[in-house]
């Protein structure tokens, strides 16, 4: 056929080669007006869809205006990989999904992909213990948990993932609550709000009172109890106890579905007004936060577990029938077999009955993320000066003869005071000499010629001058930073005193410094590139909570009589984060009252742990009746702590056996390392300074470095 000729259809020769340009025929082609009604139907029955190749519609959120048909869907998918399912709707036969109600079946609970992928598996069991227990999936009917994880171990992230995930969704496929509030120290406040910030990114607006006058506050907190519905514009409310118990009236009026107490041994007195506050609230779901659950004794810890479930263990009086007395009277070193039986029993039934909504951690678990941490307990020798003094108090004061029964009166408790500052320095006892107080007559004549408290002096105190050569030792031979940590304001004025004469650069943080500034103070001296060596902390100044991960070794001035504040304060360093080896240095001053206060706090923390850590096999070294020893200076001894541990590893003042396979410094201080002498130490830092005035040190560590140290 010719080109360019046409067929009998009428149709025009095309080139396989190239399309036309333009059609070939000047005749118009007109479509079937059929087929265009059928093209164009057939578009608008289709469905939207968004233009975008294998899109997925994401999971929940509905089309507007448009209740979608179908089965319910879980927020997030429950078989991702890494997915944190806390709970998984009970499997069902063929038969009752053909009869099972659509819009009632339960759905899966999955936390959000973005935390989960950042929980450590400690943390996912958390997350899921909690939620069990608020949600009364533990225990029916009772809807409160214990976190008691230890320092370090993330208490807070795992509470902000229960509070994100039961602020969005339910089995029910709605939220599980529609509000929270988080009560905490007021130096934790903006962490709160800066750790919600942190893990959620935007996604939630928590509001933090912080400050403010009263009405500002009260017109905060009506409103946030006001809110209500199904997208509450700021779920979260964080606020300090002493906020909290200010302006608890207009948090009393509606309810809050969750309530989250920061450190909240805060509670364990149920007589005084922040308990009570807290404890009417119209909230079950309570979760208390405490890496240090027992203190003192065990009635606090009672109120503690009673705070967030009533009724669990009976009321206080029941309790102290049932289980107080007769775990006590079983622990006494003097208690009797029968007695010794009875309370164990009554122990183990208490551990069983706590457990169900008790969980804690201990930071054994850190050790595969953290450096190794050396723990030093350190005797030091008193200086003569302070010796004589001792003596001089004893002689006078006779606070011995106060103590009738044990129990303690105003006067033998400043007496308490006055022998533990004199071990500190006699610097902080001259002015009492010089004012003649009881106990301190004649004894202006005991210090040098022409002594003054300007100067420092460090030479008259053995503490003192064992830390001198730490601090001195560490800023020669390496880049590490210290934590100088004591009970008294007054030690830390003489702290300043050391580092100015040294030219140390130093920051100090204690009860006076404002919120903000604690956070720029840490956030500096935690930067590698900050000139300041040490950073002094009065462990009273919420100690509780703070990062100091940019100094390595920490050395504890005092001992406190509560085991809790010490521990809080040496958790400082060794925390998520932190690079370097830990070193820690308990300094106690040999043969005095400061190693009885240490061997006391044993005795709370062999009761803390049997209960909480459930030791079982915490030794019985302590009696009850040797708070009368207190009084008592011992010269003779290079530890009193060794000679009371009544040590069978050691031979004439020398460890012949090594510590137990498996032992690590928080175990029992028997089966630590015992060091007579400097050979056995593992830190340089301590052998340099060891001839100044130590005469005796128990060591040991956190875990093995993969390495070997």
């Amino acid at each position: 056929q010719k080109p360019g000729s046409e067929t009998e259809s009428g149709e025009c020769y095309r080139s396989p080669f190239r399309k036309p340009l333009s059609q070939l025929t000047n005749r118009p082609q007109c479509l079937d007006s059929s087929q265009h009604e059928a093209f164009i139907r057939s578009i608008l029955s289709k469905p939207f869809k968004v233009p975008i190749p294998n899109y997925k519609e994401p999971l929940g959120l509905r089309a507007l205006g448009i209740k979608r048909a179908g089965v319910r869907s879980p927020l997030h998918d429950p078989f991702e990989e890494g997915a944190l399912v806390l709970y998984e709707p009970p499997p069902l036969s063929a038969h009752d999904q053909l009869k099972i109600d659509k819009d009632k079946a339960p759905v899966h609970v999955v936390v959000d992909p973005v935390l989960s992928r950042v929980l450590r598996p400690h943390q996912r069991e958390g997350v899921k213990f909690l939620w069990d227990c608020v949600t009364s999936r533990r225990i029916p009917g009772s809807h409160g948990c214990i976190m008691a994880d230890e320092m370090g171990l993330g208490k807070t992230l795992q509470c902000i993932t229960l509070m994100w995930t039961l602020l969005r969704q339910s089995p029910d496929c709605k939220p599980e609550i529609e509000k929270a509030m988080v009560v905490s120290p007021s130096s934790l406040v903006r962490n709160w709000y800066n750790e919600v910030e942190k893990w959620l990114a935007g996604r939630i607006q928590p509001l933090a009172i912080d400050g403010g006058s009263k009405e500002e506050i009260d017109r905060k907190l009506v409103s946030f109890m006001n809110q209500r519905g199904l997208r509450v514009p700021s779920p979260i409310l964080i606020i300090s106890y002493e906020t909290f118990r200010l302006h608890a009236e207009a948090l009393q009026k509606g309810s809050v579905g969750l309530v989250i107490c920061d450190e909240g041994h805060r509670l364990k007195n149920s007589e005084n007004q922040t308990y009570q506050a807290l404890n009417s609230l119209n909230t079950p779901r309570r979760v208390l936060i405490s890496g240090t659950p027992i203190q003192n004794d065990l009635l606090e810890y009672f109120s503690l577990v009673h705070f967030v479930n009533s009724g669990i263990l009976g009321t206080a009086q029941e309790f102290k029938r049932h289980f107080e007395i007769p775990i006590l009277k079983g622990r006494d070193a003097d208690a009797s077999e029968a007695e010794r039986h009875k309370g164990e029993e009554r122990l183990k039934e208490l551990i069983s009955i706590v457990n169900r909504c008790l969980i804690r951690r201990t930071s054994d678990i850190l050790s595969k993320y953290l450096p190794v941490k050396i723990e030093q307990v350190v005797c030091c020798r008193l200086t003569p000066l302070q010796a004589e003094l001792y003596k001089n108090f004893l002689k006078q004061a006779k606070p011995v003869e106060e103590l009738k029964e044990g129990k303690i009166s105003v006067s033998s408790l400043s007496s308490i005071t006055s022998l533990k500052k004199l071990c500190n320095h006699p610097a902080l006892i001259y002015d009492k000499c010089m004012e003649e107080e009881e106990g301190f007559t004649g004894a202006l004549d005991l210090f040098p010629a022409g002594y003054s408290t300007k100067a420092v002096e460090p030479q008259l105190s053995g503490k003192m001058l064992v830390l001198d050569y730490i601090l001195a030792v560490t800023k020669s031979t390496s880049n590490d930073k210290v934590v100088l940590v004591s009970n008294y304001t007054q030690t830390l004025d003489l702290f300043e005193k050391l580092c100015r004469n040294r030219r140390y650069l130093y920051v100090r943080l204690d009860g006076t410094m404002s919120i903000k500034k604690r956070a720029k103070i840490v956030e500096r001296f935690n930067s590698p590139s900050s000139p300041e060596f040490i950073f002094m902390l009065s462990s009273k100044a919420g100690g509780c909570g703070l990062n100091l991960i940019g100094a390595n070794r920490l050395v504890m001035f005092d001992p406190d009589w509560n085991p809790a504040n010490d521990e809080q304060a040496m958790a400082r360093v060794w925390r998520d984060g932190q690079k370097k080896t830990c070193y820690i240095y308990r300094l106690l001053s040999t043969g005095t009252i400061e190693e009885k206060i240490f061997q006391r706090q044993t005795h709370k923390k062999a009761l803390s742990s049997c209960v909480v850590d459930e030791e079982q096999d915490v030794e019985r070294h302590f009696s009850l009746g040797e708070l009368k020893e207190l009084f008592t200076l011992n010269e003779a001894t290079t530890s009193d702590t060794h000679d009371k541990i009544k040590c069978r590893r050691c031979v004439n003042g020398h460890q012949v056996r090594p510590p137990p396979e498996g032992s690590d410094c928080t175990s029992d201080l028997s089966q630590w390392n015992h060091c007579a002498d400097k050979r056995g130490l593992q830190d340089s830092v301590l052998k340099a300074a060891w001839d100044a005035a130590i005469t005796f040190t128990f060591h040991h560590h956190s875990h093995e470095e993969q390495r070997g140290i």
